[in-house]
């Protein structure tokens, strides 16, 4: 388990904004590639091409779901309608420059979305293992959506037509992205579904406020036509290294019975603490990690899962000081567990099917159930631990639909360990998404979320800022022991889709938050700040390098001595609106 700290300040980077990758969609892709495009037709099933963000239309005189599976109906044949980027049947799509992006995209090939599929021909017809097949295939950065519709009905089967619709997946360019004052920048060769197989491999050099960084990283989460996640990154950093492993086999659907996976860490770095936007303190860490697991869960019953996990885990950071800082030097103290844990897990089997929410006209799988996850460790001295403790993680969610226009999305967190009955790195997290609808293309959204850490380790920081949800101030702004920030937003999705290759919205939005505590070397909190600001959204709709990009303007209600601009720009590729 990888400190908060580490993703916080990585969040910049995971959010690049692939400029070229649109632009240079068919201009720089390897011919190469198109050697996936004839063995990706294998299976093609004859239907016509769907428009994007369009599910194909039911075909008529099929029976019912109902009917079907009261009569005990079976799947015959599955045809794969695996459809590429553009749809050269529409005149809009079927230009030259769409042609050849078509032509050398190596599309999914059948084998791969035949490998994902939870039913097979002959098992009984279920609409729950179809739905939940769509979210899984959806779930892939390779696809825009994923449909699967009854076709044929005869002497008691029914055949099965799944339709994907392939995005752009080959991002040559360059990255660039802004938020809370500061630029991260790159170049990159990245190719998320090569030669059509699912694999991700990614080439990069990127420079942002921590750190330059070199990258090669590979994964699979189908490797060798299982469901087995296969993941291996090595970085030279201009601060350290990075290289990190993973193989997890994992609770893949609701009704799957065993889990099993192991994976490992080592990275060294350069950790910088921030407060009013300002470096504070600066050491160099070392952390390795590794652990492994195995699961077991009964399946689905009465529309609920319960799974049981254990494993081991080794977990230790190593600080020292940076010999080039030459401001005021707080270490962490150094730690390492080892301790064994177990993992109870409930999950309710509910979810509904929304469009124009987080997504511009896409399939946005809301999730509505409830779901608690409970681990507890115990690391001892005997064990190669530092000190006895009592490490624990849980999570708990649960979403609310109302009259068919308002969604209610609850979901909290609480972790940290226990040591001779005091609680060190405690760490509770909790959120309230509400969404309303106003129109097909009119929505109010609102969130709030919050933070309280107890005796936090130095090396984990509370923080908020412009590149965590308060657009109008400098990234890592205020600093402390809690924070709360409340956003509104009232967004409008259009139906302008320009170059064919952008869905486009917009947002008028208001951010209110503020920190609370005493954090060592900070000053005091500055109380509560606001902003508020406008911006564009632009949904990728035929590559898979980044789901919205978000161009925003933000103002700061409070400029402090003059430091703060009066005007904050920002652009970010996100994974929701």
């Amino acid at each position: 388990m990888h400190r908060r700290l580490r993703g916080q300040r990585r969040e910049t980077q995971r959010r690049e904004w692939h400029v070229a990758a649109a632009l240079l969609l068919v201009l720089t892709a390897p011919a190469a590639v198109s050697a996936g495009s004839a063995a990706a037709v294998e299976d093609a099933a004859s239907s016509p091409p769907v428009p994007v963000g369009v599910p194909p239309p039911e075909t008529p005189g099929i029976p019912s779901d109902e009917e079907l599976q009261a009569s005990g109906a079976v799947i015959g044949e599955i045809l794969i309608d695996n459809q590429n980027i553009f749809n050269l049947e529409d005149p809009k799509d079927n230009i030259p420059i769409f042609r050849l992006a078509d032509h050398l995209h190596g599309r999914t090939r059948a084998s791969v979305i035949r490998n994902q599929l939870l039913f097979r021909s002959g098992d009984r017809y279920s609409r729950r293992l179809i739905d939940e097949t769509e979210r899984i295939l959806r779930a892939n950065e390779y696809f825009y959506d994923a449909w699967i519709r009854p076709v044929r009905y005869h002497d008691g089967q029914v055949d099965l037509r799944v339709t994907t619709r392939d995005v752009w997946t080959l991002n040559p360019g360059f990255n660039y992205s802004r938020s809370g004052g500061t630029n991260s920048t790159g170049v990159q060769l990245e190719e998320l579904n090569l030669a059509g197989t699912g694999t991700n491999i990614a080439v990069s050099r990127t420079n942002n406020v921590d750190r330059t960084e070199s990258q090669l990283a590979v994964s699979n989460t189908h490797a060798f036509g299982t469901w087995t996640t296969v993941s291996l990154a090595y970085a030279d950093n201009s601060d350290g290294h990075l290289h990190d492993f993973l193989v997890n086999h994992p609770f893949y659907a609701l009704d799957t019975r065993e889990a099993a996976g192991v994976s490992g860490n080592d990275d060294a770095q350069t950790d910088s603490l921030y407060d009013r936007g300002n470096i504070i303190d600066q050491f160099h860490s070392q952390h390795n990690f590794l652990s492994a697991y195995s699961g077991w869960s009964p399946g689905l019953q009465n529309g609920w899962v319960q799974r049981v996990s254990g494993g081991l885990t080794y977990d230790e950071y190593q600080f020292s000081p940076v010999s080039t800082w030459t401001g005021p030097t707080l270490l962490p103290e150094d730690r390492r567990f080892v301790y064994p844990w177990v993992e109870y897990d409930l999950v309710a089997d509910d979810y509904v099917r929304l469009y124009n929410h987080d997504q511009i006209l896409r399939t946005e799988d809301f999730y509505l159930g409830t779901i608690t996850t409970l681990r507890v460790g115990w690391a001892d001295s005997a064990l190669g631990s530092s000190r006895s403790a009592l490490i624990f993680t849980s999570t708990a969610g649960r979403g609310f639909r109302d009259g068919g226009t308002s969604t209610l999305l609850l979901a909290s967190d609480f972790s940290g360990r226990l040591e001779n009955g005091t609680l060190y790195n405690g760490l509770a997290d909790a959120s309230v998404r509400y969404y309303a609808e106003q129109s097909a293309n009119w929505l109010f959204f609102t969130t709030l979320v919050a933070t309280k850490a107890w005796r936090p380790d130095l090396d984990n920081q509370v923080l908020l800022g412009g590149d965590n949800g308060l657009r109008g101030y400098p990234l890592r702004y205020q600093d402390g022991t809690a924070r709360a920030l409340w956003t509104i937003e009232q967004r409008y999705f259009t139906d302008w889709f320009p170059f064919r290759l952008f869905r486009v919205g917009g947002a008028i939005f208001f951010d209110a938050g503020r920190t609370w505590g005493e954090a060592p070397l900070a000053q005091p909190s500055l109380g509560l700040l606001k902003d508020a600001g406008f911006g564009l959204r632009f949904g990728n709709a035929r590559s898979g390098l980044g789901n919205v990009i978000h161009v925003d303007v933000a103002f700061p209600f409070e400029t402090g001595d003059g430091t703060i601009r009066r005007a904050q720009f920002l652009v970010t590729t996100q994974q929701s609106f």
